[in-house]
């Protein structure tokens, strides 16, 4: 496959694995969707059926990684990473559009969501606080549409959720998930990684959210923090290393330990 390929696809792969994703976020927690309150089991399985939908879109486009961590892995597995620097490119600037499409497409709620003062309190109280409020450099209120957060901060703890989860995923792409060429996933791949997906938020996305995806989480931020929402709070850029790091340390780690028992 050609650069152009592996970066057209990843762009579209991307944007539909976050369209999808992060739809199913919107539809859970804002205000005036019909889906409000249906809780975390549809939130996994919406994520699951993302990642179905966007593998089976581009797998023969690019290989369908739609991650960071698995483009490490893979060049790990492989000793090649001539094409590392456009997946991670196409995979970012696809987590951008994916995020702004859901923005378009939820545009009425999150401004119920964003004015209503049962979430965002009110107006005058917060101009009185000024710019240098602690809130401003946490989360905002609808930061979790567009990336993740812990439950409870703690460094050590956020940063092995992320490695632990994106351990078992990539893992379970290098020895379950690859196609012929062992360059991306495959047809039978593409089912079982979604469905790894939906283990890994089930089981363990309770602390942080489970981004186990660089570009998924990095990509969304920083929409959020160039979209005009009103009263949209911070996009909490203290954590945002958390969710880059541990993946891609993850990645790292699930290839060496395919690498040493599997290959």
């Amino acid at each position: 496959m050609s650069s152009s390929d592996i970066f057209i696809g990843e762009i579209i792969g991307t944007a539909v694995l976050i369209l999808l994703g992060g739809g199913v976020v919107a539809a859970v927690v804002l205000k005036r969707s019909k889906a409000q309150n249906a809780g975390w089991l549809a939130i996994t399985f919406g994520w699951g059926f993302a990642v179905l939908t966007a593998v089976y879109m581009t797998g023969t486009l690019s290989g369908a990684h739609l991650n960071p961590a698995v483009t490490v892995g893979i060049a790990i597995k492989d000793g090649d990473w001539s094409n590392v620097p456009v997946y991670f490119a196409g995979q970012l600037l696809g987590a951008m559009v994916g995020a702004a499409l859901v923005w378009i497409a939820y545009y009425g709620q999150f401004q119920a969501h964003l004015t209503d003062r049962e979430i965002v309190g009110d107006p005058a109280e917060k101009a009185i606080e000024g710019p240098h409020d602690e809130a401003k450099s946490h989360a905002g209120p609808v930061l979790g549409v567009f990336s993740t957060g812990p439950e409870i901060r703690s460094v050590w703890q956020n940063l092995a959720t992320e490695i632990i989860g994106t351990v078992v995923l990539v893992l379970a792409v290098l020895t379950q998930g690859l196609n012929d060429s062992g360059k991306g996933l495959g047809t039978l791949g593409a089912l079982i990684t979604a469905l790894v997906v939906v283990g890994i938020g089930l089981s363990l996305g309770g602390p942080t959210g489970y981004a186990i995806n660089p570009a998924r989480d990095l990509g969304p931020r920083i929409v959020h923090a160039l979209l005009p929402l009103p009263n949209k709070g911070g996009s909490d850029w203290g954590y945002a290393w958390i969710p880059v790091a541990g993946p891609l340390i993850g990645g790292a780690l699930a290839a060496g330990i395919y690498n040493i028992a599997f290959a």
